[in-house]
């Protein structure tokens, strides 16, 4: 009894930091979210609107199309960043000569905060001042104008992405490779199993724990995206990379509509946890189905 209550003792500070930090703005921005409270209306008091917020919701044309581009982009650079990040983390995990160099050259994106990096990206593809639409022109023959062309500007968004976070996948699944058993690996190759077979059957079922975590990171990361994103197309051409975090950023700030943008903030993170829970169902279910 005295050791259970040492240790609810020793992390109720912890505890105490993390209800203040999470769950009063949590809670306050649920409340906000049942107000109609805009300091641009006629009125500017805010008053109890029950969820008629959340019905506008519904039917609002741009609150659904920039759910959809983020749901896209996230899709885009998650799929993008495990492939390529998987290949890298076995390649380095050989003896390659200069590995000790890329493996520091890899993760140098990691160090750079999120809107600097928008602000080089942007720098980059600048008409007539980057090297990008240079190089486009030179070697392709395209025009690459981000504030003209959507597919441009969506597409960049996404590499830029991928340039930025692809190293913590690396390193994460990296670290998932380094503590795979040997024996299972060995008595594989002497059975004669195909490297496909291998990583079917045994290195994909050891690294589901470090791919659950680093698909939930990423997954999360992905889905609240706005410095970088606001940085280098500030949600244009239009509204075609204006994702969710910028879509509610305009709602709040600009327009003053407190009370639309918490509910959008509580629909998105709504839907956010039932998309790591489908994620983690799936995984897990496909564990107990290969056990």
């Amino acid at each position: 009894m005295r050791n259970t209550t040492t240790g609810w003792l020793l992390i109720a500070p912890t505890l105490f930091i993390l209800f203040i930090t999470g769950m009063v703005p949590f809670l306050y921005v649920l409340a906000v979210g049942f107000l109609d409270w805009n300091t641009f209306a006629a009125n500017p008091e805010p008053r109890f609107a029950g969820v008629d917020n959340f019905r506008r919701l519904v039917f609002d044309a741009a609150f659904l199309k920039s759910l959809w581009l983020t749901f896209k982009f996230t899709l885009f650079v998650l799929a993008s960043q495990l492939i390529i990040g998987f290949f890298l983390a076995k390649m380095l995990m050989r003896n390659v000569p200069l590995k000790g160099l890329f493996r520091t050259v890899h993760t140098l994106p990691l160090m750079i905060a999120p809107i600097a990096v928008g602000a080089t990206w942007r720098l980059m593809t600048v008409p007539g001042l980057g090297p990008i639409p240079h190089w486009m022109q030179q070697w392709f023959d395209i025009s690459y104008v981000l504030s003209r062309f959507p597919d441009q500007a969506f597409a960049t968004v996404v590499i830029m992405d991928i340039w930025h976070w692809t190293p913590l996948v690396t390193l994460t699944l990296m670290a998932g490779l380094s503590n795979l058993p040997e024996e299972p690996l060995e008595q594989a190759r002497i059975d004669g199993a195909g490297e496909w077979r291998i990583f079917w059957d045994i290195t994909l079922p050891f690294l589901k724990p470090v791919l659950l975590t680093t698909i939930f990171i990423r997954l999360m990361d992905a889905l609240r995206t706005v410095d970088e994103v606001w940085m280098l197309t500030g949600g244009g051409p239009g509204a075609e990379t204006r994702f969710i975090g910028l879509h509610i950023w305009r709602v709040v700030f600009p327009k003053t509509d407190y009370g639309y943008g918490a509910a959008m903030s509580l629909i998105t993170l709504y839907l956010t946890i039932v998309m790591c829970w489908l994620l983690y169902v799936a995984m897990t279910g496909m564990k107990e189905k290969s056990r």
